[in-house]
């Protein structure tokens, strides 16, 4: 069976400004590149915006935006969405009204997925919201068990917000995979096994897990951990999504990532897209992610560095790697 290989977004921008026609243009040439490049879908980042601005409005721009790439040919591209929750929209607070807000704002999410990919995947950390480390109330920073026993009564508080989320993306044909990503990027969940442990927690939740190979890298108890949570999360078909990234999070080719040990795992398993997921040292990655390597220069965006690699160079070899490893291990 070939693998669908998708193609993350964040190569470019983390906001796709979809009522920004000018910026459509790039966005539908970049598509085009990536498609004759050889990749079958794309990863899509849909930024949150502030809370004073109208989620219908939200979805409509989206399906505008999804307007202008089937004008342009890409009628049949398909595409996945990236997801994060805020402070502002936050499932896991104690305070009531505050969950229905993000609940809101997730199934606007949902709508959007629906609007740009059909019968798609959200995936992406929206949980807990990302980057929203609590504090004491001297500001002192809660850690190791503290931080895990502060989580639990967060973790309860979510649980019915992802029930009627489930229910609701189930309506709209969207499969909800929750990613779990690294400690000093985020509070948990930071392992898969946080994430199964949520969705299996009392009554069991729809939905599923996204699998990253730069987190599980940066982020997991080794090989054996990594096995059992492989073939758990197959078991229960929570196992909905795959990235395939480098632990610095830029070029995948030539990285530290452990094919064998991971794909050896995941591949006999599982049936969904992988993945390719560059984070490029743009904003607001540079910063936050405190980039110290070059941009890979964006054709259409950023003056043509001839020396240097651009960012279709770069997806081009990712692509190339990820099917020989899937090759390696039986896959095509």
């Amino acid at each position: 069976m070939r693998r669908e290989i998708y193609c993350s977004f964040f190569m470019f921008t983390a906001d796709l400004r979809p009522d920004d026609t000018r910026y459509t243009k790039v966005l539908i040439e970049h598509l085009k590149a990536l498609t004759d490049i050889g990749y079958d879908g794309f990863d899509l980042h849909i930024a949150a915006q502030p809370a004073s601005v109208d989620h219908k409005l939200e979805v409509d721009s989206y399906l505008g935006l999804k307007k202008a790439f089937d004008k342009a040919g890409l009628k049949d591209a398909k595409f996945t969405t990236n997801v994060g929750t805020t402070r502002t929209f936050d499932p896991t607070s104690p305070y009531e009204e505050q969950r229905k807000e993000a609940l809101s704002y997730l199934k606007s999410r949902v709508d959007i997925t629906s609007v740009l990919g059909g019968e798609s995947i959200m995936s992406g950390p929206f949980l807990y919201p990302y980057g929203a480390f609590p504090l004491t109330d001297n500001g002192d920073g809660i850690w190791s068990d503290a931080l895990l026993d502060w989580m639990e009564p967060r973790y309860l508080a979510a649980r019915s917000i992802f029930q009627e989320l489930g229910e609701y993306a189930a309506t709209k044909h969207v499969r909800l995979a929750i990613e779990p990503v690294k400690s000093w990027e985020t509070p948990p969940p930071n392992m898969v096994s946080e994430v199964l442990d949520f969705l299996d927690g009392g009554e069991r939740l729809p939905g599923g897990v996204t699998v990253d190979t730069a987190q599980v890298v940066m982020e997991s108890q080794g090989p054996a951990v990594f096995k059992r949570n492989v073939a758990r999360a197959a078991q229960q078909d929570r196992l909905l999504y795959v990235h395939i990234s480098a632990p610095d999070r830029g070029a995948v080719h030539d990285s530290w990532i452990p094919w064998e040990t991971i794909l050896g795992e995941i591949e006999p398993v599982y049936q969904g897209p992988y993945l390719v997921e560059v984070f490029n040292a743009i904003p607001p990655f540079d910063s936050s992610m405190r980039m110290a390597r070059r941009r890979f220069w964006r054709p259409g965006e950023d003056a043509p560095e001839p020396n240097r690699p651009s960012a279709y160079d770069v997806a081009r070899a990712g692509l190339e790697t990820l099917r020989e490893q899937l090759a390696r291990v039986g896959g095509a």
